[in-house]
């Protein structure tokens, strides 16, 4: 008798649970997601266009020399003087576009474009911005197949 009735079972919790997140989980998730909780108050806003001012370009030399340092001394590096494109998203976090010419003793050189997200972590303090130690990279993509 049992097994006669675990089928309607696992269907009738089955549905209960998908009714559960639907009516009580979902709700309250989109009730966090729009409070304050994940709001950052700064003074710098995000820019949908192309930006260039010292921050942007102290991150397109920093993104420079973590490209220098991720390839070594086995390539020759030869960098643009500016960034292709540079943007702000936010809260001194920036986007940057830029291309690079690599050369490989044993290969021909290559120009690589490649896009790096960086933060500057101090912020409005501007006495830092020179120190690689104050710039954060979250992620380079363009020179993985080199």
């Amino acid at each position: 008798m049992t097994k006669k009735y675990s089928i309607f079972i696992l269907g009738f919790g089955l549905l209960g649970l998908i009714l559960f997140q639907r009516e009580v989980v979902l709700p309250f998730v989109y009730k966090v997601v729009g409070s304050d909780l994940f709001l950052v108050d700064t003074d710098d806003k995000a820019d949908m266009e192309n930006v260039s001012n010292e921050y942007t370009d102290m991150a397109f030399a920093q993104c420079n020399n973590y490209i220098k340092k991720e390839l070594g001394d086995e390539f020759t590096l030869s960098f643009s003087e500016n960034a292709l494109n540079a943007w702000s998203i936010g809260d001194h976090q920036y986007v940057i576009n830029g291309e690079v010419e690599v050369s490989k003793p044993s290969s021909e050189n290559s120009i690589k474009r490649y896009v790096c997200r960086i933060s500057y972590d101090k912020k409005t303090d501007q006495s830092g911005l020179t120190d690689s130690s104050n710039w954060s990279v979250y992620g380079l993509s363009g020179i993985d197949e080199i």
